[in-house]
């Protein structure tokens, strides 16, 4: 049960930012700086507006929160308003799937890192690894 009436909620969420959110992005910059990872932007004009971007390595990076993109387990749908919710979060999934393919499409490497993986070792992993140059 909600706690809160409708107009203060809606304000709540409308709070919520689509970049620059501390407990994510700041927590990915942290860890990119301890591993000597360099070379990112943010900010970058790409289709689909990646959180970070490797320009040379033409690598788009995308920290997706757990509630907003639909993780399998995490995601939890509020009790209130599901029709809603449910439809919201299915849009934001297609509209990942489109970015991603599109990205792909156009030569990029795409790395999605879910909120709660950042301070994971496999996440430092995965990243390096994308960003590794193909010598061909």
């Amino acid at each position: 049960m909600d706690t809160i009436n409708a107009k203060k909620r809606s304000w709540t969420m409308a709070q919520i930012k689509s970049n620059g959110n501390k407990s994510t992005e700041g927590a990915l910059i942290q860890m990119m700086r301890r591993e000597g990872i360099k070379g990112w932007r943010r900010g970058y004009s790409l289709f689909g507006s990646p959180d970070f971007v490797f320009p040379g390595e033409r690598v788009a990076v995308f920290v997706d929160g757990c509630f907003w993109h639909g993780h399998p387990t995490r995601c939890r749908i509020p009790a209130t308003n599901t029709a809603y919710w449910e439809a919201k979060i299915r849009r934001n999934k297609a509209r990942d799937r489109r970015v991603t393919r599109t990205l792909r499409e156009r030569g990029w490497k795409v790395v999605r890192i879910w909120e709660h993986l950042i301070k994971q070792p496999r996440t430092v992993k995965r990243l390096q690894k994308a960003l590794e140059k193909n010598e061909y």
